[in-house]
């Protein structure tokens, strides 16, 4: 199992830098950062300084969309940190939540972003791609390499993970979510002839270490309202009663409406429908044994990779508890 961390880019910036390299002291193999341009910090400026400042660790959106940037210069973002760093990024991507939403504009289709996956990753890797209708290639990229991870619940975006991504962010820790949606992404990689093992899988959700359940519950509760953007979108889409497992879909009959300007933020009020049942599956809360017991839970259904999210007030004993005791 490796390990990530999940950071906000707000401001400073130096701040950022100083955790993913302390998060790389402690052991953390990843560094990935929310991607939402109008409510935190460009993210691809601050990746260059952690890369700087670190030896070893990769860096990634988790997860950026094909809406926000023009794909050749998303490519051009990862091909020129690479041709600096020695290849150490990873394209984590998904449909758009935040980073569209809050400028009026809606998610991509998913036919956009299985084409936006092809391209970026063609154009980052030094081939040719067509771009707008014109064939396009970056002629200075030299043994460029970048994986491409896609951010998934539903049942066709799995379909799609396991037709073309190189891995799979599931952004929930409960293991009956991550059996389904392990197994869908596998299914899908292999009614296409690929290899369903060759898939990197990443449980992304945040984590607290300590004691105080109630008020850990209540810093992390904002995480079961981010995920519910997305599952009321697949209950629009297939109804209370369709493919998805009821596990996702029956807390968020409580959801009324959202607000974006305290979107992954502790104590957000948009997440009050949230219950501490939903908390406590979809987070890793309480001693140090139980995350390592939930991990080890994870490991077991085929997770590579569990990333925490950091965003709560005590961040940096929980990342120390991780580096100490768990990592």
């Amino acid at each position: 199992m490796e390990f990530g961390v999940v950071l906000q880019t707000d401001p400073p910036a130096r701040d950022v830098v100083r955790l993913m390299a302390e998060a790389e002291e402690r052991g953390f193999r990843y560094g990935w950062t929310f991607d939402s341009c109008v409510l935190w910090q460009e993210p691809f400026v601050i990746y260059s300084q952690i890369l700087a400042q670190t030896s070893d660790l990769v860096v990634g959106p988790m997860v950026t969309n094909p809406s926000t940037r023009d794909w050749s210069v998303t490519a051009s973002l990862f091909a020129t940190l690479n041709d600096m760093y020695g290849n150490r990024t990873v394209c984590g991507i998904g449909r758009g939540d935040s980073a569209r939403r809050v400028i009026g504009q809606k998610p991509a289709s998913l036919a956009v972003l299985a084409e936006a996956m092809h391209v970026i990753r063609e154009l980052a890797e030094g081939r040719e791609a067509v771009l707008h209708g014109a064939p396009v290639r970056i002629p200075w990229v030299r043994e460029g390499r970048l994986e491409v991870w896609m951010a998934a619940y539903g049942p066709r975006a799995l379909r799609l993970v396991g037709e073309q991504a190189d891995g799979f962010i599931l952004q929930c820790a409960d293991p009956a979510i991550a059996r389904w949606t392990i197994a869908s992404v596998r299914a899908a990689a292999a009614a296409v002839g690929r290899d369903p093992g060759g898939i990197t899988v990443c449980v992304a959700a945040p984590a607290y270490v300590g004691d105080d359940l109630a008020h850990q519950r209540d810093q992390l509760r904002w995480f079961g309202g981010m995920v519910g953007n997305h599952v009321a979108d697949l209950v629009a889409r297939y109804g209370e009663s369709g493919p998805v497992p009821r596990e996702l879909t029956d807390y968020i009959r409580g959801r009324d409406g959202y607000d974006y300007s305290h979107h992954g933020k502790a104590g957000n009020r948009s997440a009050d429908f949230v219950p501490d049942e939903i908390v406590d599956r979809f987070c890793l809360l309480g001693p140090a044994a139980a995350h390592k017991d939930r991990i080890a839970e994870l490991a077991d259904l085929g997770v590579d990779q569990f990333a925490l999210y950091l965003m709560h007030d005590d961040k940096e004993d929980t990342l120390r508890a991780y580096g100490e005791r768990i990592v």
